[in-house]
């Protein structure tokens, strides 16, 4: 059937979320407010966006072709465009007209009955820009690298050969080595293998690191020296899946603890600290103090890939959190850096990755039956101020990135970005917020002339 049903049942189809299926590509867009001339680069976010859903009811949002938006600034003006990324398996799709990838919601009923489902590519989660290429990512494969502006997919993208496995949705680049580090795990052994890729663009390093079992593991930390991991109770059971259920659930008994390696060490030099039981998506920073490696994360209580009908909602929703390993002592000390507001999607000045940072931005949920994102967050780890840039009562934000302006002093001298659904006529905008008056209306609210539906992440390429 066609990814676009008039009534979708399934709420991932339908409102903000409802898939485009053109491709578009607009200049000199209207704006309210007026674009810093200071501002020059691409703001790109990158999604779910099914050209073909093969069971509406069972969609998982994981399932969706990657589609890439873009907004370009240059000399205070903007253009929009949109694409989908050219997966193999979606140029299948389009020539037989009709679906081939089951989605992760039908794996087990095939596995069940003795079928092997295919898997696709959608490169649908996050990007990274790293030697001056970018990249299109989803955890279960290899990445693609795209081009600016025009989001053409290049093709997948091995790093001249030298990546020998899956690829992280979130690989970690460190701005003062140009190294980048990246993963991939597994539902089988080996579970997780590590790697670091040179500045050069070729994997120098990788090396498996031991798990007690498969576990699903999003996200990554790095600091000047080492590499951290998070292994919490969200783990693959296959035996489950085979008897028709979900793979990845909730096992308390895994336990929760974070891995820290040099970065270019290997399984007999990581060290393993336990922690509460908890779970992150999404890691804000990591950084060294002293003897301390010192985390900074959106920690829920419970972890699920969608939320559970037997649970409230807040327990899987996180909070931004900071955890201290002592490399000297084996010392942990976790504390909750806010009590009262629920984030995710956090972000930081990418050039500070590694590095201590003083602010955090995050997309704030508002907490309903379907969490959506209200208003984006501006923390201070100095002062431990908040401020908050609530976007109204039918608007949904979602990632922002942080842009530097030209020229930029302070690590907060530039504009936080993103786009504001309009829950009522699903609209969308561009807005550009001053990081330096975080409260005050948007600088300027730029009208994209098509729909955006909601995604995933969001990354800042600078001009």
């Amino acid at each position: 059937m066609s990814a676009l049903p008039k009534e979708a049942s399934n709420k991932y189809l339908r409102g903000t979320y409802e898939p485009v299926l053109d491709e578009s590509h607009a200049a000199d867009l209207e704006v309210i407010g007026e674009i810093p001339k200071d501002l020059a680069g691409h703001f790109l976010r990158i999604g779910p966006n099914p050209y073909f859903v093969p069971d509406e009811d069972k969609y998982h949002i994981f399932d969706g072709d990657g589609m890439v938006h873009s907004v370009e600034f240059s000399a205070g003006k903007a253009s929009y465009r949109n694409k989908f990324v050219d997966s193999a398996g979606l140029r299948e799709e389009r020539e037989k007209g009709h679906w081939i990838f089951p989605g992760l919601n039908m794996y087990g009923e095939l596995i069940a009955k003795g079928e092997m489902p295919k898997s696709k590519n959608t490169g649908n989660t996050a990007m990274v820009f790293h030697q001056g290429k970018l990249f299109g990512l989803m955890e279960g494969g290899t990445p693609y690298e795209l081009s600016l502006p025009s989001l053409e997919t290049v093709g997948e993208h091995d790093f001249d050969g030298t990546l020998t496995h899956n690829f992280t949705a979130h690989p970690k680049v460190d701005a003062q080595t140009g190294e980048m580090m990246t993963f991939g795990y597994s539902p089988f052994p080996p579970y997780l293998t590590y790697s670091v890729v040179s500045p050069e663009g070729k994997a120098v390093h990788t090396k498996e690191i031991t798990l007690p079992k498969g576990i699903m593991m999003h996200d990554c930390a790095i600091t000047a020296n080492y590499t951290i991991f998070p292994d919490l109770p969200l783990v693959f059971d296959f035996e489950k899946l085979t008897q028709g259920e979900s793979m990845i659930g909730w096992d308390p008994s895994n336990g929760s603890r974070i891995g820290i390696v040099p970065r270019f060490g290997d399984d007999e030099t990581i060290r393993w600290f336990d922690i509460e039981e908890s779970f992150l998506f999404h890691v804000a920073n990591a950084f060294e103090q002293g003897d301390e490696v010192v985390m900074q994360a959106c920690r829920s209580d419970h972890g699920a890939i969608e939320t559970s009908e037997n649970r409230d909602v807040r327990e899987q929703l996180g909070r931004l959190h900071e955890w201290r390993f002592n490399m000297k002592t084996g010392a942990v000390s976790s504390k909750r850096m806010i009590d009262d507001q629920y984030c995710d999607f956090p972000r930081i000045l990418d050039d500070l990755t590694g590095y201590p940072n003083r602010y955090i931005y995050a997309a704030r949920f508002r907490v309903n039956e379907m969490a959506t994102f209200d208003a984006e967050m501006k923390y201070d780890n100095q002062t431990g101020e908040l401020l908050i840039h609530a976007f109204g009562d039918n608007k949904e934000s979602g990632e922002a990135v942080f842009a530097p302006k030209v020229g930029a002093v302070d690590e907060d001298d530039g504009y936080v970005i993103c786009f504001v659904n309009d829950a009522d006529d699903r609209s969308c905008e561009c807005h550009i917020i001053d990081a330096k008056n975080f409260e005050a209306p948007a600088l300027a609210k730029i009208k994209i002339p098509v729909r955006v539906p909601h995604g995933f992440h969001a990354a800042w390429v600078p001009a």
